[in-house]
């Protein structure tokens, strides 16, 4: 049997477009004499969809598109992702189903068991658990077809009651076949092999793992669609952020007639610290996924240009350069906003950076707005001493001349804020913390380093000089991050503990950090959940990201 799998990138909503692609892949499947071509979880409407699911317009656009795509399962069986109507009046109105469609007509419907309901996901929200589970019969073969977390619930403490997968081979299964809209993070690609590797270890046959790539607004997929052999061996991955198809031949006993790569028989590593791990095991994929997510962004929300300020510091140089690797440099413009108390080789470092990518460039000082906004506000001051009011309003005129220029030529304002500043509220709301997209609000500022060693990898990008010196917000006279925070290599490795691992105070202190500034960087963490709260959507590239993935009050005591 010939089974192909179609690895796409969806946009949500667009059932035109998606409709397209998936056709598109059917016949790719078709001219190659695949038996069976299969896509991913929901690909017909696009993960994941959320809210709009509670529109009865949306589903009856999900219903069309199937009508559409199953003209094309003719000679070919095809697996498609899509929401179907639950008949059963108690329980939520949907559920999520893979719809397996050939001769034209839906010849049978795998609903999906375990919803998963933390981080990133909601589906629990929307969606009933399966009642029941059967295997489909097509050309001599018995097929168990299974949903993204379906295949998860394995191991020493599983999240689920039910394991699909242990009704099914109740019906003796000769392959397993589980489409999913799986995220990318730091830990995950290897986490996917070593699931499935499970499962077909323990059920001992065959499975394809068809994901899906392609950015959804802070959610990235970066595909990475996985085939085992019945004997746990892996056959191939296919690409990373990049859509692609392939195709398989099973043969009867179980193997395929293609290379094999062994595995090691490994659960998957929630302990990854990518801290204190070599960058290079896992700063490419990050920088990919960035890439990823700001071309994706912009591509189907139908902008063109960005624009951000280019202060000649580190974040907003490695933001610059993800841009204009995602959009073309001529498509990016960068505005220096020097003030009486910025260096004066960092202007020379932007301009340099902007230079070498080639991209537009603007310098705009800043003291003549400044000193204008504190001659208008001496009456209210008077003469009290300079404070962060004054830093403040100077972040906050930058802000607002990148606003000035966005909407006067249609650029979207690109955010070069980073998760440690995130993290500790280092930064001023409306001022460089506005912006419509926040390309390293996932990256910790050792992370942010990381890519800029990267960046250069083949040369000189970003001015060696830019990543040499101490970092600095530049907002008073001889300012240093490390004024107002603890030396990064520290505080990002607190950080970590607490967001990603969420390890509580005595356990942080205990791995021997010091005790007062483990309590001062937690406080800072809770105190500033209204910053986060306000700010635009991120990249997510970590386990867990500020954003929809991380819910926590604002107004709570906690720790604060």
């Amino acid at each position: 049997m010939k089974i192909a799998i179609a690895q796409q990138n969806y946009h949500i909503g667009n059932f035109e477009e998606n409709t397209r692609k998936i056709i598109e892949g059917i016949e790719w499947a078709k001219e190659r004499g695949a038996d069976i071509v299969m896509f991913s979880e929901l690909c017909v409407c696009g993960y994941p969809p959320r809210d709009f699911l509670e529109f009865e317009d949306f589903i009856s656009k999900c219903y069309q598109a199937i009508h559409v795509i199953k003209q094309h399962a003719d000679t070919i069986g095809v697996i498609i992702g899509a929401p179907d109507v639950n008949p059963i009046k108690e329980g939520k109105d949907l559920f999520n189903a893979a719809y397996f469609l050939y001769e034209k007509e839906v010849k049978a419907v795998a609903h999906k068991t375990c919803l998963p309901n933390y981080d990133v996901f909601d589906e629990y929200r929307y969606f009933e658990p399966a009642y029941d589970w059967n295997i489909i019969e097509f050309k001599g073969k018995k097929l168990a077809i299974t949903i993204c977390e379906d295949i998860w619930n394995l191991g020493d403490n599983p999240l689920y009651r039910n394991c699909p997968m242990d009704e099914l081979m109740k019906q003796q299964p000769d392959l397993m076949l589980n489409i999913s809209a799986s995220p990318f993070d730091y830990t995950h690609v290897e986490d996917r092999k070593a699931i499935v590797k499970l499962n077909v270890s323990k059920y001992k046959i065959p499975m394809l793992y068809s994901n899906c790539v392609g950015s959804q607004t802070e959610i990235v997929f970066d595909g990475g669609s996985l085939v085992f052999d019945k004997n746990a061996n892996l056959i191939k991955q296919l690409p990373l952020f990049e859509e692609a198809f392939d195709i398989f031949e099973l043969q009867n006993d179980g193997t395929f007639s293609q290379s094999i790569e062994e595995l090691a028989d490994n659960l998957p590593n929630a302990e990854l610290d990518p801290l204190t791990l070599d960058e290079n095991l896992c700063t490419a994929e990050i920088y990919a996924a960035i890439v990823s997510g700001i071309k994706d962004y912009f591509s189907k929300m139908g902008f063109k240009k960005a624009i951000l300020g280019s202060s000649g510091g580190i974040d907003s140089a490695v933001t610059l350069a993800l841009a204009c690797a995602a959009l073309g440099s001529e498509n990016i413009r960068a505005v220096l906003m020097p003030s009486q108390y910025s260096s004066g080789h960092s202007v020379i470092d932007a301009e340099q950076l902007s230079k070498n990518l080639g991209n537009q460039y603007d310098i705009i000082p800043i003291k003549n707005i400044y000193e204008s906004f504190l001659t208008e506000l001496k009456p209210i001051y008077q003469d009290l001493p300079f404070s962060v009011a004054e830093e403040n309003i100077q972040s906050r005129t930058r802000g607002n001349l990148l606003m000035a220029i966005a909407n006067k030529f249609g650029y979207i304002l690109l955010n070069t804020s980073n998760k440690s500043e995130l993290a500790t509220g280092y930064g001023t709301l409306y001022g460089d913390m506005a912006g419509g997209l926040g390309v390293l609000g996932d990256c910790y500022k050792l992370q942010v380093y990381a890519l800029a060693r990267y960046i250069n990898r083949n040369g000189e990008i970003i001015p060696n000089n830019i990543i040499a010196k101490p970092p600095s917000a530049e907002l008073r006279p001889g300012q240093k991050d490390s004024d107002s925070l603890p030396e990064y290599n520290i505080l990002d490795k607190i950080l970590y503990q607490y967001i990603e691992r969420r390890k509580g105070p005595n356990e942080i202190k205990e791995q021997g950090f010091d005790a007062t500034l483990v309590d001062r960087v937690l406080k800072l963490v809770n105190v500033n959940e209204y910053k986060r709260n306000q700010f635009c959507p991120i990249i997510r590239i970590s386990p867990k990201a500020f954003g929809v993935g991380r819910r926590v009050p604002i107004v709570g005591k906690y720790l604060s």
